[in-house]
């Protein structure tokens, strides 16, 4: 249970800094604990530190704001892709920092996250709401603009099963994306179906988790697993 005392002791700090909204990195720590693959992310204070984690990272790397003023992160251009040098990232520390002074003076800037580049896949979104009468329900649909365009999602009263995880993804109309079309490989569907029960797992195990978003999860080739590429977490009011 060494896991679940991890959590535990994160979600009481961030309720000690009168927070809510776990960052990216604290979200992603929360979800590797559960054993949901993620991107590896790291807090980077200054530029320094910031190389020194592209390096054990391995290029190339994202950079991007950790700062719970700053939600959208795209929106305060707190956003680099694809760094390949140390000039570049410390360039895009630099950069990021100025860029969301500017479009919030009064930001709490924590540091620059430095994470994982991964060649982009497949994207679904994989998620947890809060129901006031039935408690956590998991969501699943394509993922980036899809969800907000087609809102193309299924939905199942957590915790849920390997079979009703395969059902929410068959229901939705973009599930032939994910089959496979035009001679494509179908995607890994068991991956896929693990992440979305242990999605719900989690949910249960700790109310007061109020929101899961993982968007967007890359979905990779059959038997080549998936992972989460961006990751919010959000505790209740209690």
């Amino acid at each position: 249970m060494a896991a679940k005392k991890e959590i535990i002791e994160l979600f009481a700090s961030i309720r000690g800094q009168n927070r809510r909204e776990l960052l990216e990195f604290e979200a992603k720590k929360v979800l590797s604990a559960w054993g949901v693959k993620t991107t590896r992310i790291e807090l980077a204070r200054d530029t320094n530190e910031a190389v020194k984690l592209a390096r054990e990272i391995k290029y190339p790397v994202v950079l991007k704001i950790a700062s719970p003023d700053i939600i959208h992160k795209s929106d305060a251009r707190g956003v680099k892709v694809g760094l390949s040098s140390e000039i570049e990232v410390k360039q895009a520390f630099e950069e990021i920092v100025a860029n969301v002074r500017a479009y919030k003076p009064d930001a709490n800037i924590l540091g620059v996250a430095v994470q994982e580049f991964i060649p982009p896949a497949r994207e679904v979104i994989v998620g947890t709401l809060r129901d006031p009468s039935f408690g956590p329900v998991v969501m699943f649909g394509l993922g980036g603009i899809w969800v907000e365009v087609l809102k193309d999602v299924s939905f199942r009263l957590a915790p849920i099963t390997k079979e009703d995880a395969l059902e929410m993804v068959q229901e939705i109309r973009g599930y032939p994306v994910l089959a496979g079309t035009r001679g494509a490989p179908p995607a890994d569907f068991e991956a896929l179906a693990d992440l979305l029960q242990r999605v719900g797992e989690l949910a249960v195990e700790f109310p007061e988790i109020s929101e899961i978003d993982l968007n967007p999860v890359f979905v990779f080739d059959e038997g080549k697993g998936v992972v989460a590429a961006d990751a919010r977490i959000i505790l209740g009011e209690g």
